[in-house]
């Protein structure tokens, strides 16, 4: 690879996942070698196979308005057993206790009463949903898939940096990434034993299939789609084709004596389990937004009666809300008696006043981000903004400190990343997808990595023009090893080298108001009810 990493640079205090200060570091060493024994052009060529491949076979996501093909990096990040035991363990506690958590809101509120966290966080979230308080799922489950998101610091610590419990998207680009870097670089995938990933959709429907009501063996399950203008619509289809169910949007439903139909050509079918990718706003408007076109009326007064599942559960946004992360590592120790595996990233909140105080005067220093933002809208990078910028957020920020949460800004792991035909690092994070049945969790071995593609950026987001690579978990049997118990690691204290921050994961909630008012126009013209 010396062509390709002719000048490779390392910024100092950056940990690069695959070029250390000794050179190319021995997990990517067969990697290396299989370029190398390629060579340049052909990498390229290769490189150039991938972009195309997406754009052929019509693998794409929303950007600025438009359907992209969604960019997919020649080098795939490499993850090996020791480090992938300890990040399944942190992820599988970290599932465990924002289930008890969920349980605890929407039922007793213990955590309140003992004073680990205000009532007032909760209720003030703006996915606090009232009208399910009492509720408890058919087999315990709220979170039926998670999408935690991970980073590693300068120092090369995992931890986590977002929870995405509502609606998590992107398992659609690991799925396809696999077929595509196993297409590009079958010789050297060859050489390392990598996990496999495709049979996530399995894995998705027995959990779905465990989640329907009591007394349903054989439950009718389906994929709930806003429609073909949702930036995750490919995902939607993707997944209900492979485990084998329909694909619905909330026109094909109907809610009759608190239990859903779906209309087909043989007349009303019973559904027992929706895995629905519309957001809670927009999905019955009984109970939620009145105008919404994109749910069906009725669907919570079916989930009442306990005649149908919709995963992930309503009102699971609250565990997302980026005030509520700051306190999940109280929340470990809370319910599970337990410390933190994969710690946060330091989180100052800004509705405590010495806080509040303390970031109004480093807002330069660091990151803003608002509270239920997503796909990296709303982000303040204070080191990157102007004077009238950071005036603009502090004016913000004063108005309405419920609304903001700040961390510190560092650098973000790198992996060599293609561009302009050689490589260079880029920053990239992790969103690993756990599955969860109520009696097991399973974590897809990998996740997406996504990529920042401009040099310096921060943001991985697709929304802000991200790209992602493949990412191979190894497995024990091919190297040899054995994954290793897993070690808790407390927060560091105030003070101390902080990590960086690659902002929030995309959801599709922030689609579907625009898609409510293309549809509902649509609607109108052609005369529908």
């Amino acid at each position: 690879m010396s062509s390709l990493l002719s000048g490779y640079p390392v910024a100092e205090k950056t940990f690069d996942e695959m070029v250390g200060p000794e050179g190319v570091r021995e997990l990517y060493g067969e990697l290396a070698k299989g370029f190398d024994e390629q060579g340049a052009d052909e990498v390229r060529q290769r490189a150039g196979y991938l972009a195309s491949r997406y754009l052929d076979t019509g693998v794409t996501f929303d950007f600025s308005g438009q359907e992209e093909p969604f960019p997919v990096d020649i080098v795939p990040r490499i993850i090996d057993v020791a480090q992938w035991g300890h990040i399944e363990s942190g992820l599988k506690q970290r599932v465990r206790v924002l289930e008890h958590f969920l349980a605890d809101v929407y039922g007793p509120g213990k955590i309140f009463d003992d004073g680990v966290m205000p009532r007032a966080l909760v209720t003030t979230s703006a996915h606090f949903v009232r009208a399910i308080s009492g509720q408890t799922p058919v087999n315990g489950v709220r979170i039926h898939v998670a999408g935690i998101d991970c980073i590693r610091d300068g120092q090369g610590v995992w931890r986590i940096l977002e929870d995405n419990v509502r609606i998590p998207s992107g398992v659609s680009y690991v799925l396809t990434n696999r077929q595509a870097t196993a297409a590009a670089l079958p010789e050297v995938m060859g050489r390392y034993g990598v996990r496999r990933v495709d049979d996530y959709p399995a894995r998705l429907r027995a959990a779905l299939v465990k989640a329907a009501p009591a007394g349903v063996p054989d439950p009718n399950i389906v994929v709930l789609t806003p429609g073909v203008h949702n930036s995750a619509y490919f995902e939607h289809t993707l997944l209900a084709r492979t485990m084998g169910v329909p694909l619905v949007e909330g026109r094909d439903l109907v809610a009759r004596h608190g239990t859903v139909y779906l209309r087909t050509t043989d007349g009303l079918q019973r559904v027992d389990v929706i895995y629905r990718r519309v957001d809670d706003d927009f999905l019955d408007p009984v109970q939620f937004r009145t105008d919404s076109v994109l749910g069906c009326a009725g669907l919570l007064s079916a989930q009442a009666n306990g005649n149908v599942t919709i995963a992930n559960s309503i009102g699971n946004g609250v565990a997302d809300d980026k005030l509520v992360y700051s306190y999940v590592p109280d929340m470990i120790r809370y319910y599970l008696h337990e410390d933190p595996i994969l710690p946060n990233v330091r989180t100052w909140r800004l509705e405590e006043p010495e806080h509040l105080a303390e970031v109004v005067d480093r807002l330069d220093e660091l990151v803003v981000k608002p509270v239920d933002g997503s796909g990296g809208k709303g982000i303040v990078i204070g080191p990157q903004c102007s004077r009238r910028e950071i005036d603009a957020v502090r004016t913000k920020v004063l108005e309405s400190p419920r609304g903001w949460i700040a961390q510190p800004l560092v650098q973000l792991s790198t992996v060599p990343t293609m561009a302009d035909g050689v490589l260079r690092p880029r920053h990239v994070d992790l969103r690993p997808f756990v599955v969860n049945d109520g009696e097991d969790m399973w974590v897809l071995p990998g996740g997406l990595t996504r990529v920042a593609l401009k040099e310096g950026q921060f943001i991985v987001n697709s929304s802000q023009g991200g790209g992602s690579k493949d990412t191979w978990v190894l497995n024990a049997d091919a190297w040899g090893n054995e994954p290793v118990p897993a070690e808790s690691h407390e927060e560091r204290a105030p003070g101390q080298p902080e990590v960086s921050h690659s902002d929030e994961a995309p959801d599709e909630a922030e689609h579907q108001q625009q898609q409510q008012q293309q549809q509902q126009q649509v609607r109108t013209e052609v005369g529908a009810p």
